[in-house]
């Protein structure tokens, strides 16, 4: 299951082998300091948005890979039954939002707390 990460100033989603085929991605890193909003999504299926894209797309159970937006893209690997992590990211980083299902995601929030704006945490 995915990973994620603070190494040094970077956030990494490491992905396991199957998630690196399914996604298309081997990993997922962006700078910390674009990190603007942090929150936990208790269904899953809401932290998903824009059309379906790069990777693999299992109705009910498995969204993985880019989803194109009208203006950029999120980055998910969401499965279904859980709660999901959800990373807005600043303009000008590469996607624009991250949502991942992680294995401890309330263990992932405390670990990327310290990178979002105070406004912004929980949101």
């Amino acid at each position: 299951m995915a990973r994620v990460e603070v190494e040094g100033t970077d956030i990494v989603v490491r992905l396991s082998w199957w998630e690196k085929i399914a996604t298309r991605h081997s990993e997922v890193r962006v700078p910390g300091s674009v990190l603007r909003g942090l929150y936990l999504e208790p269904d899953w299926w809401r932290a998903l948005r824009g059309g379906r894209g790069r990777g693999t797309w299992i109705p009910g159970q498995l969204c993985a890979g880019i989803r194109p937006l009208q203006k950029g893209q999120d980055f998910a690997l969401v499965r279904a039954g859980g709660p999901v992590l959800c990373l807005e990211l600043r303009r000008g980083a590469p996607f624009s939002r991250l949502a991942i299902s992680v294995p401890d995601p309330e263990r992932a929030m405390r670990a990327l707390s310290s990178l979002v704006p105070r406004d912004r945490l929980g949101t």
